[in-house]
């Protein structure tokens, strides 16, 4: 996946906004205020910490080994940091994207959850 299908990926979702609370280098794309991925897309390797379910985040550790490590500068319980430039396939990393969108949005309040027709 290149720097500009994670960025365009990251912003298909309702309601996504990207913005760069930590300087210009580092995209951070948030649902309704909350943040579900953060990258800095100019990095090699091209990476993306991505929230997840604590039990799934340990075993794509495991299986992933080097290419799904603790999320950095992350809670490590329900933050991975994901290779995204070609060590996993396009697909999976779309899906682990999603996961944490939609893992996110789960916690948003139903009122919220139902603008984004997301109930």
């Amino acid at each position: 996946m290149t720097p500009g299908q994670l960025r365009a990926f990251c912003l298909s979702f309702n309601a996504v906004v990207e913005e760069f609370p930590f300087g210009p280098e580092t995209s951070v794309f948030k649902v309704c205020g909350k943040l579900f991925a953060l990258s800095r897309l100019d990095a090699d390797p091209l990476t993306v910490n991505l929230k997840c379910d604590p039990e799934d985040a340990v075993r794509l550790r495991t299986e992933h080994e080097g290419l799904i490590i603790p999320g950095y500068h992350m809670n490590k319980r329900h933050w991975n940091t994901v290779t995204a430039d070609g060590g996993l396939p396009d697909r999976m990393v779309r899906e682990l994207v999603e996961d944490s969108y939609d893992l996110v949005v789960a916690g948003l309040p139903r009122a919220e959850r139902l603008r984004l027709d997301r109930p």
